[in-house]
């Protein structure tokens, strides 16, 4: 049976690993939707490729080159914002929400009011408007499946358990560019340089927060609003090889770990084909090969921002999305050399200090509206500490 899907963020590295499943078996599959950002090239050669009904880029001034390049395709084209939430209003059976950062909330929003299937690689949504997403899918009977290498490994590790048996998670971290460095090196550390993954093949900015381990502070928070436990049973450790994406651990003492390569495509595919098991085009380890695997602590004084997932967590509400602007504001800063690799997390400790608190901004109450409020707060906030010239750059 042939099944409709939907691409949000095709072009970015979720979106390729995505594509280039759904081109092995294209019979199975109709393409919507795809949507891009300034990638045009790409954007316009898979919608040809697959025959999607409609491209979107979600920058406006762009529209004019994917016009041309679509032009005599059959393909629709539209452009900006609103076009992207016009295509998550269009109905489909599976929806991947690969967009990067806060702006992948609303379409992920829009597509569960289908009541189908929404694949998250987003996981900005559930750290800022994780109460929005989940209440949106449960209203419409839908399911939403982590596409987080980590979190798919904790959801299958899940299957057939009770979560009130389960003390505690663990997910594992690569450690980044500077997991070797000495402490003194990483505060000249230039963005070409935690741009550079030991493992994995990533996008720019998700392999900078890697190496700073916003990344993982992201996941932390995730983990507590996606499966409902405390923070104090979400562990994170490093584990360099990359082999090893979680550990579930259960009350009568047993550890449940999912073991696979260093490959997105397997997260995906599980999403994809779920419920169902099948053959995917991933490396096959051989343990006796690898010899051992390795995990330690995460220093604090390396990565410090694993606190401030812990800070979030304690304040709930909307400090989730200005934990994720600030973030978002900080890394901006860092690529266009105006702060330094470690002013990252005092810039975004600083913006959580001055806007959440118990009497301020954190009780407002959790609507688009407000957390797109918070965002916005938060972004003008930590512009103005970086126009103050508070922190050192490279």
């Amino acid at each position: 049976m042939t099944r409709s899907i939907s691409i949000f963020g095709a072009t970015g590295s979720i979106g390729q690993s995505t594509i280039d499943l759904i081109k092995r078996d294209q019979k199975s599959y109709n393409v919507v939707a795809l949507t891009g950002g300034r990638n045009i090239e790409q954007l316009a050669k898979d919608a040809i490729d697959l025959n999607a009904d409609v491209a979107v880029t979600s920058e406006e001034n762009l529209l004019g080159a994917l016009l041309a390049a679509l032009a005599g395709s059959g393909v629709e084209v539209s452009a900006g914002r609103n076009a992207i939430l016009e295509a998550a209003d269009r109905p489909v059976d599976w929806s991947m929400s690969a967009i990067f950062g806060a702006a992948g909330l609303e379409p992920g929003l829009r597509a569960l009011r289908h009541g189908t299937t929404l694949a998250l690689a987003n996981k900005e949504s559930l750290v800022t408007a994780g109460d929005l997403l989940l209440g949106e899918a449960k209203k419409c009977g839908a399911k939403i499946l982590p596409v987080d290498s980590e979190h798919s490994a904790i959801f299958q590790a899940l299957i057939g358990e009770d979560i009130a048996t389960v003390e505690r998670i663990i997910i594992t971290a690569s450690g980044g560019a500077f997991r070797d460095w000495p402490l003194h090196r990483i505060a000249t550390a230039t963005p070409e340089q935690a741009a550079t993954h030991p493992n994995w093949d990533m996008g720019q900015r998700i392999t900078i927060d890697s190496a700073s381990m916003f990344n993982k502070a992201l996941e932390v928070i995730e983990t507590k609003e996606f499966f409902g436990v405390h923070p104090s049973q979400i562990e994170v450790l490093v584990h360099p090889q990359s082999l090893v994406h979680a550990l579930v651990g259960f009350n009568d003492g047993a550890l449940m770990a999912h073991v696979g390569p260093p490959d997105m495509r397997h997260a995906i595919g599980f999403a994809l084909h779920w419920p169902d098991r099948r053959k995917l085009p991933v490396d096959r380890l051989d343990l006796a090969a690898i010899g051992q695997l390795d995990f330690k602590a995460p220093e604090d004084s390396r990565y410090p921002a694993l606190k401030l997932a812990q800070f979030v967590m304690e304040r709930g509400g909307l400090a989730g999305s200005v934990f994720n602007a600030a973030k978002e504001k900080a890394l901006d800063a860092f690529i266009e050399r105006k702060i330094g690799f470690l002013d990252m997390t005092s810039l975004v400790e600083d913006v959580l200090n001055q806007l959440v608190s118990k009497d301020g901004l954190n009780k407002d109450a959790m609507t688009l509206d407000t957390v797109a409020n918070a965002d916005q707060m938060a972004r003008k906030y930590g512009q103005e500490l970086i126009a103050q010239g508070r922190y050192g750059s490279n």
